[in-house]
C-alpha cells in the first residue's frame, strides 16, 4: 500500500479557500480564513503531485497551472524550467543543454514575472563572453528543486498580483515547516554522467538534504533545506558572426577579375554574405550551491510569523577553443542557392599575390560567479472570523560577477600564417572549413607540412570586466474581509529596484594582428586536437581538422611577462550604469461565489493601480578616436575624460481584471478571464548612453557597413497588454481531465529598433578620408588590386614616407598604425534605438488531456499549443529597413507516460518545440531563427522501504543538437552539439 498521510492544518483551511474562490497566490492564501471540511490529504507518488496540481487548475479562478513535489526535496525534475515546459503553453530556453528561462504563450522570458513565495526576486545574469547585461529574466538554472514545494503558473492577471508578467506570473513556493508537522528529515545523494564531457570528471556528484522540525503543539518550527550540485560538460559547436545582405549591382566585393559566379543573383536582387566560420570546442564546470532557511512561530492560532533566508550561488567557468577563418580578399567562385535573398552555398578566397594569411586559434575563458541572496518576514493576523490581514517584507541581491582577476571572459587572440585559400559548403548541416595548407611560403614557418605549435603565433589579447548588481526591496499589506458569499480583499505595495553594471574591455597587444612571433608560446601550451572528431553527428568529410586546446589565461600571464603589461582588468571602466526603479501600488479585489440554476459560479472582479518612476544614469569614458590597426582591424581608443548621462521618466497604469467560471454539469467548468497587464522594458533598453562599435572594413571599399552603435531609451514605456480567456474542463475523475482554451493578447507599445545613422562622440573615419582616398589612387596607378589589405598598407606607407615595397604587409601592420586627422569625414555609426512604436496580436489555443487508467498504475499526460502573432519576419524584404517582428511564437506539444506501483515509479516525458524567430536583429537588420527541437527524458525509482528508495534518470537520451539560422537553413548562426545526461541515486528519509 502506498503510504498516505492525513492531516488538517491551517494549510488545509488555506488551500480550501484556493479551492473554491481562488482569491489570490497560493502564497497569500492564508489571508483569507473561512471554514471548511476540505482536508489536505499527502499522497506520495506521481499520483500525490498530480492530484495536488489538478485540483488547484480545477478549483482556481482564471488559468492557473501547477507542478507540486511528489514528496517533501523530491521535485519531478532536476531543473525548474525543465519542470515547466510540461505545462500547456510553456517552453524553455537552454543553455548548456539545461533549461534556465521560460517562454508563456509566445512572451519570453523578460516578459513573465518570477517570484518566490511571491516576492518579486531580482535577477543579474552575464552574458557568456562578456557584453552588457541586460535581462530581469530570473534564471531558473541559480535555483535547485530539492528545496521547492511546488511552482504555479498564473496565465491570467489578477489585481492582487504584481505586475510585470504579460506572458505569466511564474510563482515558486519552498517548504515551509508548519506545513508538515513533526519530524521531517532526508538525504538524496546523485552521481551525474554528462556524455558530452572531455576533459573533467566522468561522474560528479549532487547532495542534498532536508531538515524540518516543530514542536509538538505545532507553533514554533524551524527548515533547513541545502544542497551542492557539480557538472563538468563539454559543447562542441560552430557559429558566423555576420551575414551581411545587400542589393546586387553586378559586382562581388574584394572579388578576384576572373571570379567564377554560379547561379549568381539578378541586378537588384539581394544577397547574403557571411563575415566568418568559426568551430568551437568548449569545457564547462559549474558548481550550484542553495540553502534556505526558514523559521515559524505561531504563538496563538490567529497569529503566525515566518523568517526565511534563501540563498543561491553559481561558480561557472568554460576553457573554450575557436578554428576560424575568416572571409576577406580574391574570391574566386561562389555558388548562389535558388532562394528569394541569394546565400553563397559554395563559397571560395584565395590568396594568389598575397602572403599566406591566418587559420584563427583563439582560445577563451569564462570565469564568473552568479549569487542570489533574499531575506523575509512574513507576518499574519486573523483579526477577526471577517477581517485578516499580512505584512510582507524582503530584501533581495543578485549579483553576477567575474571570479578572476583578470575579468569575466578573456580571449587570447591566436593564429597561423597557412591559409593559401579557403573554401565553405554551406549547404551542410555543420558547413564545411576547407582551407589549402601552406606553411612553406613564409620564411619564419617551418614548412613540416602539418599544423604545428611552431607554426601558431599570438596576436591581440582582450579581457572584458563585466559585472551587475540587481537589488529588490519591497514590502506588502494585504487584507481581507469576509462577506456574504465571498470577500474582499484589498492591499498596498511598495518595491524598489536598482540594477548596477561596469564594464571594462582592456586590450594587449601580443604578436599583433600579423602573428609576427610564431613558434613563440613555450611547450605545452597548445594540445593538438582534432575538431572534426568532436561533430560525431555532422557530415565533415573534407573539413580541416587541425587545432588546438588551451588555456587562455596561461597564456596571459606568460604575455603579460613576455610583452610587458599587466595582466589584470582594466579599473577605468567604460561604462558604469545604474538603474533605478520606485513602483507604488494599490488594489481592491471582490470575490463572489453563488448559483444560477443549481450551477455553482465565481466572479472576481479587481483593479490594481501603479506608479512607476525611473532614473537611468551613466558615467562613461568618452573615446578618443577609432584606430585603423590592419585591412579590416579596428579598434575604439578611449581618453581619461568622463561624462555622466541620466535621464528620469515616470508612468501609471490602471490595470482591471475580470475572471468568471462555471460549472454548467457536473465535473465540467466554463471559464472566461479578461485582465490588463504589462511588461517592462529591458534593462539594457533603458540605459541612458551610446557605446560605439568599430566597422567591419574600410568605409571607402564597397559593400562594408557602418560601425554599429548601442543605446537605450530611458522614456520607454512597458509592453500593455489586454489580455481575453475562454476555456472549457472536463473532470471525470479526481486525476483524469479533458481541457480546450482559447487565448487572445492585443499588445500596445511593443518594443521595436528604430535604425540611427549617426556620429557620435565627434570621431573621425581614416578609411574614407583623403588619405584613404589618395592611397586608392595609387593603387590602381601602381596596378595593384584594391583590397583592404593593399590600402591599409599604401596609406601607411605614404603617411610615413616609406616604400610599398620596403616591407610585408605584417611588417607593416606591425609597426603603423593610422589615427583620424581633422580632415577626415565623421564616422557613420548605425544604432538600432529602442522605441514603443509597434502594437501586436498574439493568440491561440491549449489542448490538455490527463488520466489515469483505473488501478493499472498507468497514467499519461498530453498538451498541444498553438500560437499565432500577426506580424511575421519576411525574409526577403528590403535589409536595409528594420522590421518590427514577434519574437519567440512556437507551437508546443508534450508527451508524458507513467506508471507506478508499491514499490516502483517510472516515467517517459516528450517535449517539442517547432521553429521561432529568436531575433529580428541578430546582425542590423538580419533575422535569427531557431529550429524545431525535441527532447526525451526518464527516469525510473525503486522504494527499497519506505526509508530508502534509488533512481536512475536520463535527460536527452537522443541526444538532440541545437540549430539556429539567418533567412535560411544554409545561413548558420550558431550550432551546439548536445549530449544526454544520467544520474543515479538514492534518496532516505529518517
Amino acid at each position: 500500500m502506498s503510504k498516505h498521510i492525513l492531516m488538517k492544518t491551517k494549510l488545509a483551511t488555506s488551500l480550501s479557500l484556493i479551492l473554491g474562490a481562488a482569491t489570490t497566490m497560493s502564497t497569500f492564501a492564508a489571508e483569507v480564513e473561512q471554514q471548511s471540511e476540505l482536508e489536505v490529504i499527502q499522497v506520495t507518488g506521481f499520483k500525490g503531485s498530480i492530484k495536488e496540481s489538478t485540483q488547484l487548475k480545477r478549483y482556481s479562478s482564471g488559468v492557473v497551472d501547477a507542478i507540486s513535489a511528489e514528496d517533501i526535496g523530491k521535485f519531478p525534475d532536476t531543473n525548474l524550467a525543465e519542470s515547466l515546459q510540461r505545462i500547456t503553453g510553456v517552453s524553455i530556453d537552454r543553455s548548456n543543454g539545461e533549461g534556465s528561462k521560460v517562454t508563456v504563450r509566445g512572451f519570453g522570458p523578460d516578459y513573465n514575472m518570477v517570484t518566490l513565495n511571491g516576492r518579486t526576486m531580482p535577477a543579474a545574469s552575464l552574458p557568456a563572453g562578456g557584453g552588457a547585461p541586460n535581462s530581469r529574466a530570473y534564471d531558473f538554472a541559480n535555483l535547485a528543486s530539492e528545496s521547492v514545494k511546488s511552482v504555479e503558473v498564473y496565465k491570467t492577471g489578477k489585481a492582487s498580483i504584481a505586475s510585470g508578467g504579460i506572458g505569466a506570473t511564474i510563482n515558486i513556493n519552498t517548504a515551509r515547516p508548519l506545513d508538515n508537522p513533526g519530524l521531517v528529515a532526508n538525504i538524496g545523494v546523485k552521481a551525474q554522467h554528462d556524455t558530452t564531457n572531455r576533459v573533467g570528471d566522468d561522474v560528479t556528484p549532487e547532495i542534498s538534504g532536508i531538515f524540518s522540525w516543530t514542536d509538538e503543539d505545532a507553533k514554533f518550527g524551524a527548515s533547513l533545506t541545502a544542497s551542492m550540485q557539480q557538472r563538468d560538460s563539454s559543447a562542441t559547436g560552430a557559429f558566423v558572426g555576420e551575414w551581411r545582405t545587400t542589393e546586387y549591382d553586378g559586382t562581388i566585393p574584394q572579388a578576384a577579375d576572373d571570379i567564377v559566379l554560379e547561379n549568381a543573383p539578378a541586378m537588384g536582387q539581394y544577397y547574403s554574405m557571411p563575415s566568418d566560420l568559426r568551430y568551437t570546442i568548449a569545457d564547462r564546470e559549474r558548481t550550484r550551491t542553495n540553502a534556505q532557511l526558514t523559521l515559524q512561530y505561531s504563538p496563538i492560532d490567529s497569529f503566525t510569523a515566518t523568517l526565511d533566508y534563501t540563498y543561491s550561488q553559481q561558480e561557472l567557468f568554460e576553457a573554450r577553443a575557436e578554428q576560424s577563418i575568416w572571409m576577406d580578399n580574391y574570391k574566386t567562385h561562389l555558388t548562389f542557392d535558388d532562394n528569394a535573398v541569394k546565400t553563397p552555398i559554395y563559397y571560395r578566397e584565395e590568396r594568389r599575390d598575397l602572403s599566406t594569411r591566418d587559420l584563427g586559434l583563439a582560445l577563451q575563458e569564462q570565469n564568473q560567479v552568479n549569487e542570489n541572496n533574499s531575506i523575509g518576514l512574513n507576518l499574519q493576523y486573523y483579526f477577526s472570523d471577517q477581517l485578516n490581514f499580512t505584512f510582507d517584507a524582503h530584501s533581495s541581491k543578485a549579483t553576477s560577477k567575474p571570479d578572476a582577476p583578470y575579468g569575466s571572459w578573456i580571449n587570447a587572440g591566436l593564429g597561423a600564417n597557412v591559409v593559401a585559400a579557403q573554401q565553405v559548403d554551406f549547404s551542410r548541416d555543420l558547413p564545411s572549413m576547407v582551407i589549402d595548407f601552406d606553411d612553406c611560403s613564409r620564411t619564419n614557418l617551418n614548412c613540416s607540412g602539418a599544423l604545428d605549435q611552431a607554426d601558431v603565433g599570438s596576436s591581440i589579447l582582450d579581457a572584458n570586466f563585466a559585472s551587475q548588481e540587481s537589488t529588490v526591496d519591497e514590502f506588502r499589506l494585504h487584507g481581507s474581509y469576509l462577506i456574504d458569499n465571498g470577500s474582499i480583499d484589498f492591499g498596498i505595495e511598495s518595491r524598489s529596484m536598482e540594477s548596477h553594471s561596469l564594464q571594462s574591455l582592456t586590450r594587449n597587444t601580443m604578436g599583433n594582428w600579423g602573428i609576427e612571433n610564431p613558434g613563440e608560446l613555450p611547450d605545452g601550451y597548445l594540445d593538438p586536437t582534432n575538431f572534426l572528431a568532436e561533430f560525431d553527428d555532422y557530415d565533415t568529410s573534407g573539413s580541416f581538422d587541425q587545432g588546438f586546446t588551451g588555456s587562455a589565461s596561461q597564456i596571459g600571464y606568460w604575455a603579460a611577462d613576455q610583452y610587458g603589461f599587466n595582466f589584470a582588468a582594466d579599473g577605468a571602466f567604460a561604462t558604469n550604469r545604474t538603474i533605478e526603479e520606485d513602483i507604488q501600488a494599490a488594489f481592491v479585489q471582490y470575490n463572489y461565489s453563488n448559483e444560477i440554476n443549481g450551477m455553482v459560479f465565481n466572479l472576481v472582479i479587481g483593479a490594481r493601480y501603479e506608479t512607476t518612476d525611473i532614473t537611468s544614469t551613466a558615467n562613461i569614458d568618452l573615446p578618443d578616436a577609432v584606430a585603423w590597426e590592419g585591412n579590416n582591424d579596428f579598434n575604439v581608443r578611449y581618453g581619461t575624460n568622463k561624462d555622466d548621462y541620466s535621464l528620469s521618466s515616470s508612468y501609471n497604469h490602471f490595470l482591471p481584471s475580470l475572471d468568471f467560471n462555471i460549472n454548467v454539469i457536473e465535473d465540467v467548468t466554463l471559464r472566461a478571464s479578461y485582465s490588463t497587464t504589462i511588461a517592462r522594458p529591458t534593462y539594457d533598453n533603458l540605459s541612458s548612453a551610446a557605446t560605439v562599435g568599430v566597422p567591419t572594413g574600410p568605409s571607402i571599399i564597397p559593400g562594408t557597413t557602418n560601425a554599429p552603435a548601442a543605446t537605450g531609451n530611458p522614456s520607454l514605456v512597458p509592453l500593455e497588454s489586454n489580455n481575453f480567456d475562454v476555456s472549457a474542463e472536463w473532470y471525470f475523475t479526481d486525476l483524469s481531465y479533458v481541457s480546450i482554451g482559447y487565448f487572445n493578447k492585443k499588445v500596445d507599445n511593443f518594443i521595436g529598433l528604430s535604425p540611427m545613422t549617426q556620429n557620435y562622440y565627434g570621431l573621425r573615419d581614416a578609411s574614407a578620408g583623403p588619405r584613404a582616398q589618395a592611397a586608392k589612387a595609387e593603387l590602381e596607378a601602381q596596378g595593384l588590386a584594391f583590397t583592404d589589405s593593399n590600402l591599409f598598407q599604401m596609406v601607411a606607407a605614404m603617411e610615413n614616407g616609406v616604400a610599398f615595397d620596403s616591407m610585408s604587409y605584417e611588417e607593416f601592420e606591425a609597426a603603423y598604425d593610422v589615427l583620424p586627422n581633422s580632415d577626415d569625414p565623421l564616422m557613420d555609426f548605425t544604432a538600432q534605438v529602442p522605441t514603443n512604436s509597434k502594437d501586436a496580436k498574439i493568440d491561440g489555443y491549449e489542448f490538455a488531456v490527463q488520466h489515469f487508467f483505473g488501478d493499472t498504475g498507468f497514467g499519461l499526460q498530453a498538451n498541444y499549443t498553438i500560437v499565432n502573432g500577426d506580424i511575421d519576419y519576411n525574409v526577403a524584404a528590403d535589409p536595409t529597413v528594420t522590421q518590427f517582428a514577434l519574437v519567440g511564437l512556437s507551437d508546443t506539444a508534450n508527451f508524458i507516460a507513467m506508471y507506478e506501483n508499491d514499490k516502483f515509479q517510472a516515467r517517459i516525458a516528450y517535449n517539442w518545440r517547432d521553429k521561432f524567430l529568436n531575433s529580428a536583429a541578430r546582425y542590423v537588420n538580419e533575422p535569427g531563427f531557431t529550429e524545431e527541437y525535441y527532447q526525451i527524458d526518464f527516469n525510473i525509482a525503486y522504494n527499497y522501504s519506505e526509508q530508502m528508495s534509488f533512481f536512475v534518470e536520463g535527460l536527452n537520451i537522443t541526444e538532440q543538437n541545437m540549430r539556429q539560422h539567418g533567412r535560411y537553413e544554409a545561413q548558420l548562426w550558431n550550432l551546439e552539439q548536445n549530449g544526454a545526461r544520467y544520474n543515479i541515486g538514492m534518496r532516505y528519509n529518517f
